[in-house]
């Protein structure tokens, strides 16, 4: 539930941010904002979500993994000092 309002509220920013630089009209936004809401109310709606969770837990095992892995120490020179 947290991932799904963070990407919606993300991909406002995204929307909002591209009307106002011009690079999408008032018009096609709507289109695409009515278009989302009749698209989650099908049948592809789970597959969708499906879909980004998986994403959302890919993105937090990345960030596990290197943040267990620790500081990076200074390469060792294999020929000695």
């Amino acid at each position: 539930m947290v991932i799904s309002f963070s990407l919606a509220l993300l991909l406002g920013v995204v929307l909002v941010v591209m009307i106002r630089g011009g690079s999408i009209k008032w018009g096609p936004a709507i289109v695409a904002i009515l278009f989302g809401f009749s698209l989650a109310s099908t049948g592809a709606a789970d597959p969708i979500r499906d879909f980004l969770e998986s994403i959302g837990n890919s993105i937090g095992a990345v960030d596990d993994s290197i943040s267990s892995v620790g500081p990076v120490d200074e390469p060792v020179d294999p020929t000695g000092p």
